[in-house]
């Protein structure tokens, strides 16, 4: 998959592109992660790349004709990709729509700054509109990097076990079962027993059940619109026995 972002920041993505997964993934040519400085299409001589708005009003505002010549320049190079704008504006980003870019071979990413981008390039140059999150960040180059991790984690071979995209928390709209390593005993609280017992499909079974309970616990709107199995309606039914119990 190919990643190309639109910043005036660009060396903000050396560090991004030189460890963990990203690093793997661009040196197994799984991803390309590049980057098109807007500066560069600036056509003043201090290369500016926002103005005041009009109509009066606090902070400035990303210019058109900067942001057009680089998606163009963008799109000469990768004309099937398709162009996200990073904007608190835009649609939330989740894990269901991380799949649903991973059907595109080519994306570009528009990093906004400042009060945002002139809403002519909104209307005319931009696919997507995606927000990270409803809070405020000074520009979209986090978001995009937040972006390109959580899509490149889906591209299969990119982690270490084959299957561990699947297992993250929201990848089956549950958070993730509870994790122990060594020491068995750390200050008094033990490992729970079923997970040294080498039953896989206790295991298993123990896993979904904590998947289930965690998520009640810290994020129970995820359950309020899930079509819950038999078997996660049983575990429900216990803790609500034992919960009622110490009541």
């Amino acid at each position: 998959m190919h990643f190309t972002v639109l910043t005036i920041f660009p060396e903000m993505f050396d560090s991004f592109r030189a460890h963990g997964i990203i690093k793997r993934a661009i040196d197994q040519k799984k991803i390309v992660v590049a980057t098109i400085n807007i500066r560069d299409f600036a056509t003043d001589r201090h290369q500016m790349t926002d103005d005041r708005p009009y109509g009066g009003g606090n902070g400035m505002v990303m210019k058109p004709e900067p942001l057009a010549a680089a998606i163009r320049a963008a799109k000469e190079k990768a004309p099937s990709a398709r162009s996200v704008l990073m904007t608190p504006q835009g649609h939330k980003f989740n894990q269901q729509m991380a799949r649903q870019l991973t059907a595109f071979d080519e994306l570009i990413l528009i990093c906004g700054r400042y009060e945002g981008v002139d809403e002519r390039i909104g209307d005319d140059f931009i696919d997507y509109e995606i927000s990270i999150g409803d809070y405020v960040l000074t520009g979209g180059e986090l978001a995009a990097m937040v972006l390109i991790e959580t899509v490149t984690r889906l591209i299969p071979g990119t982690l270490g076990g084959e299957n561990s995209a699947e297992k993250d928390s929201f990848s089956e709209g549950l958070l993730e079962h509870a994790h122990y390593t060594r020491p068995r005993n750390f200050e008094g609280r033990r490992v729970p027993e079923v997970l040294l017992s080498g039953h896989h499909q206790e295991i298993e079974q123990w896993r979904h059940e904590s998947s289930v309970m965690r998520t009640l616990l810290k994020r129970p709107e995820l359950l309020q619109t899930r079509n819950l199995s038999e078997q996660e309606i049983d575990v429900l039914k216990k803790w609500y026995r034992i919960i009622k119990e110490l009541i």
